[in-house]
């Protein structure tokens, strides 16, 4: 990482700023629900709006247990999260029409910053292709050496210019707003985890790569 670091608070504030933001419109279409419940009489008018709270409590519930995880402190420090809990929120976090979710992660109790950020590389993967496509999730582990590969595939998959800057912890202007924090959230996971992050994009796809960053340390001494 880079010398710039964000103010603690600041980080806390930001965040709760992006969940709020996942949040409120999912809760905001189950207050016009009621609304409409309350006053309107025609039978198919209050069955459209149960539809709606129905569609929208599952959506807010997804969003709140995605979040748990990827971005709460999911137990004391050193605890572990299986990723079979983690494959569930992100399942739940995609399940709609539009983007479809590939995973190829053993179930297993893993240090919680490296399953945090296996979610919010989703979260990033899901960026790149804003009008859905797929996202593959492949995790292996051999001798302690985790990588990590997420692979977004979608029309006119890209990444937005200056999220390689925030998942290098070298925001542009030397500031974060809450629309770059989960970026830049997600490089001081990373870091946290001994992780190294990558980004390529070919045609339609774009791969975000995980690996140990003593591990490339080596490779690139030995080069």
């Amino acid at each position: 990482m880079t010398d710039f670091a964000l103010d603690s608070l600041d980080l806390a504030a930001l965040l709760s700023s992006r969940i709020c933001h996942d949040v409120i419109s999912p809760v905001g279409a189950i207050v016009n629900g009621l609304e409409v419940l309350e006053e309107e009489k025609d039978a198919e008018m209050r069955g459209f709006a149960l539809d709606l709270i129905k569609k929208s409590a599952r959506t807010a519930s997804a969003r709140l247990q995605f979040c748990r995880l990827a971005f709460g402190a999911a137990g004391s420090v050193g605890a572990s999260i299986d990723t079979g809990d983690a494959e569930q929120v992100a399942r739940g976090l995609f399940a709609d029409d539009k983007t479809k979710l590939e995973w190829a992660v053993p179930r297993v109790l893993m240090p919680k910053n490296k399953v945090k950020l296996i979610l919010n590389l989703c979260l990033i993967a899901a960026a790149a292709i804003p009008r859905g496509g797929l996202i593959k999730v492949a995790m292996s582990d051999t001798d302690g050496m985790t990588r990590i590969i997420v692979d977004a595939t979608g029309p006119n998959a890209r990444i937005a210019s200056h999220v390689p800057q925030l998942l290098a912890g070298n925001p542009e202007g030397s500031s974060v707003d809450a629309h770059g924090i989960q970026a830049y959230y997600t490089g001081l996971v990373a870091d946290a985890a001994d992780l190294k992050l990558s980004l390529t994009a070919s045609g339609d796809t774009v791969r975000i790569e995980a690996v140990p960053a003593t591990a490339e340390a080596v490779a690139s001494a030995c080069a």
